[in-house]
């Protein structure tokens, strides 16, 4: 791997630790994809800094254990706009 990996590896990894950002959210900070920041946080950064690696998939398990009630919320949302519409 190279310094410049290792390095984005690192700083996506903290942005999320201390925003407790989504994948989705933190790959649109950075302009990359989300696939990328998946591999860069699940993957790669065990192998570099398993410390940030465990911290980093708290986050992420707990945002995934609240991902219903986020689509939930969306859902509503969306609804709500098309009937103020009509």
């Amino acid at each position: 791997m190279t310094k410049n990996v290792e390095s984005r590896c690192i700083e996506l990894g903290e942005y999320i630790v201390e925003n407790k950002t989504t994948v989705r959210q933190t790959a649109k900070v950075f302009g990359i994809s989300k696939s990328t920041v998946h591999i860069d946080v699940t993957k790669r950064l065990g192998e570099i800094a398993p410390l940030l690696a465990g911290k980093v998939n708290e986050v992420l398990q707990s945002n995934k254990s609240q991902r219903h009630i986020r689509g939930g919320e969306a859902t509503r949302e969306k609804y709500r706009l098309i009937k103020g519409k009509k």
